[in-house]
């Protein structure tokens, strides 16, 4: 097993195999996500309803899967510490609000973190095994077996592995994509070094 191409996104910058390929000094989330949105020049105007935790995983993706990948059986296992917790804050905030008199239903969908392995699973036609866990630190031991299992049980061609973490401007996504050729070893020292 093999990592084939791994994306890291942190604090404004955007790194695909440890070279940087996008750069914003813009401190708000949203804005940024903005702005790499138009930099890959997507076309997909439901990417402005989501809630900015589906953003980050859906922009990191779209780093690592190409037009090839639309419709493979490419298994996901993503991981955060947080949850969905700024979107709970952000629903419970609307259900205090007076003068709404109901909670807003476009920011309840948003309130389970799996929603995020449910838009990039859209986005590109992926059918396969997901799985999203949320863990204190990035959960190495869980990943590797789980990524092993799904290859070695023909269950997937290619497992989407990653951090996806985002609460209250605070974010940082690391995604790598494993299968039975790459470059780089798919063991727990290379991907300690890539989640660093």
């Amino acid at each position: 097993m093999h990592i084939s191409k791994y994306v890291v996104i942190e604090q404004g910058v955007v790194s695909v195999q440890g070279q940087e390929v996008f750069r914003s000094d813009v401190g708000d989330f949203s804005v940024f996500a903005k702005e790499i949105y138009q930099h890959l020049n997507m076309a997909y105007p439901k990417f402005f309803k989501m809630d900015s935790l589906s953003k980050l995983g859906l922009l990191g993706v779209e780093f690592l899967l190409n037009k090839d990948d639309q419709a493979q059986d490419i298994a996901v296992v993503l991981a955060n510490k947080s949850s969905s917790l700024d979107t709970d804050i952000k629903h419970q905030q609307s259900i205090a609000d007076k003068i709404a008199y109901y909670p807003s239903p476009a920011i309840f969908v948003y309130t389970l973190a799996n929603i995020c392995l449910g838009e990039i699973s859209i986005k590109h036609q992926l059918r396969s095994e997901n799985a999203f866990f949320v863990a204190a630190s990035f959960p190495v031991d869980l990943m590797l077996a789980n990524a092993n299992y799904l290859l070695q049980s023909n269950k997937a061609s290619k497992v989407l592995c990653g951090w996806v973490e985002y609460y209250q401007e605070s974010y940082k996504l690391v995604c790598y994509l494993v299968e039975n050729q790459g470059t780089i070893a798919h063991n727990k020292i290379e991907i300690q070094k890539i989640i660093k």
